[in-house]
């Protein structure tokens, strides 16, 4: 599963909340309100992608993103950056 790196520290996503005027919680809800499924993202999880601190969680799923991208009105590329390209070359397989 594809997942995402916060870009600048998580800079980028606290200025966005701050133009938005939302804190973690109503972040949170928007999440909440623009989930097709309607689960949206934990207040744990974001306030872990705007922290500064300890807690800090500088990657996420792409859905994730997505969903506080849209809640923000803000395209997911200003927010978020893909990570780099995988320099392993190992193959991989199941066993059938």
């Amino acid at each position: 599963m594809s997942r995402l790196n916060r870009k600048g520290n998580g800079r980028p996503l606290r200025e966005a909340m701050a133009s938005a005027e939302m804190s973690i919680p109503q972040l949170a809800a928007a999440t909440k309100a623009v989930d097709p499924d309607g689960r949206g993202v934990s207040r744990s999880i974001i306030g872990a992608l705007v922290s500064r601190g300890s807690f800090t969680r500088d990657r996420c799923r792409l859905r994730t993103a997505w969903l506080i991208a849209t809640a923000l009105d803000q395209p997911l590329q200003s927010l978020f950056d893909m990570p780099g390209a995988s320099t392993s070359t190992k193959e991989r397989s199941i066993a059938g």
